[in-house]
C-alpha cells in the first residue's frame, strides 16, 4: 500500500524565491550550470554506480546498510538536487557543495532488519516501472514549464508560483522513486503524487 506523501521517508522542499530574480543569471543559466554539472556527474556516475551493488549485497546477505554509505548517498543526492533546482531556475544561488541553501531534503536512515525486506531490492526495479512511465511524461511537462518560467523571469523577474510548485513536485516524486529504488532506504512504495 502506498504511503501518503506527508509520511513518506523521503521529503523535499524548496523555498519559493519571493523576490526579484537575477535576469542575467537566469538568461545564461544553461551556461552557468555546466561546470558544476560536469563535476557532479563525474562523481555521481563513477562512485554511486560502484556503491549501489555493495549496498544491495549488504542488505540481501547481511541485512545492514552502513551509515557511511548512507551518508555518502544522501549528501550526493542533496548536492545533485541543489544543482537541479539551480538548473530549473528555482534558485539563484550557485549550488553549494556543503550547505543546504534553500533546498531541504531529508531521507530517513533505515533500520534494515525492521524496515527493509532483504529480498525486495532484487525486484524493486520492476515495481518502479509505472513510476518511470509517469515521470517520463512529467519530464516533458518540466521542459515546457522551464521554457515558460525562463521567459517569465526574463520579462517580469519573478518565477510563476504554479510552475514553481509543479517543478518542485516532479523533483519530489523523482526523489521518492530514487530513495525507493536506487538508494534503497525504504521499502514503502512511493505515492503517485507531486505533493
Amino acid at each position: 500500500m502506498a504511503q501518503s506523501p506527508a509520511q513518506y521517508p523521503a521529503q523535499l522542499s524548496v523555498d519559493y524565491p519571493d523576490r526579484q530574480l537575477n535576469r542575467l543569471s537566469s538568461a545564461l543559466r544553461f551556461l552557468y550550470v555546466l561546470p558544476i554539472s560536469i563535476v557532479a556527474a563525474g562523481i555521481t556516475n563513477s562512485v554511486n554506480g560502484i556503491l549501489f551493488f555493495p549496498v544491495l549485497l549488504m542488505i540481501v546477505f547481511r541485512q545492514k546498510y552502513p551509515k557511511w554509505w548512507y551518508d555518502w548517498h544522501i549528501n550526493m543526492t542533496r548536492f545533485s538536487t541543489r544543482i537541479g533546482a539551480y538548473a530549473l531556475l528555482l534558485r539563484d544561488e550557485y549550488p553549494a557543495t556543503d550547505e543546504e541553501q534553500a533546498v531541504h531534503l531529508e531521507i530517513t536512515y533505515p533500520n534494515v532488519e525492521a524496515d527493509l525486506n532483504r529480498w525486495l531490492p532484487i525486484f524493486k526495479w520492476a515495481l518502479a516501472i509505472p513510476h518511470y512511465v509517469v515521470l517520463s511524461v512529467l519530464l516533458i511537462g518540466v521542459v515546457v514549464a522551464w521554457v515558460i518560467a525562463w521567459f517569465a523571469i526574463l520579462f517580469t523577474g519573478r518565477y510563476p508560483r504554479g510552475i514553481f510548485d509543479y517543478m518542485v513536485g516532479v523533483m519530489r516524486w523523482s526523489l521518492r522513486v530514487q530513495a525507493y529504488l536506487w538508494l534503497m532506504t525504504t521499502d514503502k512504495y512511493p505515492p503517485f503524487s507531486l505533493k
